[in-house]
């Protein structure tokens, strides 16, 4: 894909994204690079974390705790793979797409986890056309993003890998025991390359999800990505990923105001954990987990409206618009949860939040 094509691509993958901070990496990037990784470990450390290349300004990824990104690369260069774990909202796929981009140069060798992912989507399947007319042969065989990492040493990547059922989660046992994938059909043992690893997420709170087995956590460092430990955190997260995405979108309204933005974090920080942000006044959960991410979507949403319908500044019945479809999930459980929170918590606020109530009100009937 070129320059030029990027340009009408919805989504680029990290490593196009960020192509100019990756290039001043590797040009100022002297220290010893393991075998099959673009970058060294403090290179990547860099790109993740933020710094500088040069007179380059790298921009930092994930906003958290810097010994667990530590802790991860350190694993990818053993031959343990990598699970990150945590609520929906904690950057999970986000940080793993980054570490593919920076040791590897490619994330997209990528396996999304649901109800329905088979064994073969793991390791192998066959075009069954060619099978038919010839039988088993290199041509018929359609190898999985795992199987093509493990030709070329790179990252495969297993989102969501605890939505799969049990079953086909420990089709990865023999993978990451042996690094080997054995096709009887050929009489083959496809060994893994060098610098071959692979690194799932698995979500914690959600619906649908299935426990993992033990052994199969054994075949894994795991890493918790916790949510961000205070608030002013979470605004800087929120207000980074909104603006790279909104740029991305090409979104012509103007950034939201610090105070917008402080007001959804509270929203969704108290709503989570059950309590007003001074502790004085308990709150009923909705029925999910209201993450980071949601909050990035909707702000993100709500320039969106604010551009094609309003003013190009965002307003309240924007922000209202995209609270009430963030937490009333469950019609009938969080319609009341939320009309509790608006009226003994927003309410009591004073004229500052106002506005916000009354526009959420009127949005929640």
């Amino acid at each position: 894909m070129t320059r030029d094509n990027d340009q009408n691509v919805l989504r680029l993958p990290s490593e196009k994204l960020y192509s100019e901070e990756l290039e001043a990496l590797k040009k100022t990037d002297k220290d010893p690079k393991p075998a099959g990784w673009q970058l060294s470990p403090k290179a990547v450390l860099t790109y993740i974390t933020g710094g500088k290349a040069g007179d380059k300004e790298i921009t930092p990824k994930y906003i958290g705790n810097k010994r667990l990104v530590e802790i991860a690369i350190a694993t990818l260069l053993t031959d343990r793979a990598l699970l990150l774990i945590g609520e929906p909202g904690t950057a999970k796929s986000w940080l793993s797409e980054n570490l593919t981009a920076a040791i590897h140069g490619d994330s997209s060798k990528v396996i999304q986890g649901t109800a329905g992912t088979t064994e073969e989507q793991i390791r192998y399947s066959w075009n069954y056309a060619m099978l038919l007319a010839q039988g088993p042969s290199d041509q018929a065989l359609i190898k999985s993003p795992i199987f093509r990492a493990m030709e070329t040493g790179g990252i495969a990547r297993f989102e969501e890998i605890s939505r799969c059922a049990s079953e086909v989660q420990d089709a990865l046992i023999s993978i990451l025991s042996e690094k080997t994938v054995s096709i009887p059909e050929l009489g083959l043992e496809v060994p893994a390359a060098r610098g071959f690893s692979i690194i799932a997420t698995a979500n914690t709170r959600d619906r649908g999800v299935n426990e993992m087995s033990a052994a199969l956590k054994r075949r894994f460092n795991i890493i918790v990505l916790p949510a961000p430990a205070d608030i002013e955190t979470e605004i800087d997260i929120v207000r980074k990923r909104v603006s790279e995405i909104s740029a991305n979108y090409a979104l012509t309204a103007s950034m939201p105001e610090d105070e917008v933005v402080r007001k959804v974090v509270t929203i969704f920080r108290e709503l989570r954990s059950g309590m007003t942000m001074d502790g004085k006044e308990k709150v009923k959960p909705t029925s999910s987990v209201i993450s980071t991410a949601e909050a990035i979507s909707l702000l993100t949403g709500s320039m969106a409206l604010a551009a094609s319908f309003g003013s190009g500044t965002i307003q309240e019945e924007d922000i209202a618009a995209g609270l009430q479809g963030a937490i009333v999930k469950d019609e009938e459980k969080d319609r009341l949860v939320w009309k509790e929170y608006l009226d003994n918590v927003m309410k009591k606020r004073g004229s500052s939040w106002r506005s916000l109530y009354n526009a959420c009100s009127e949005m929640n009937g």
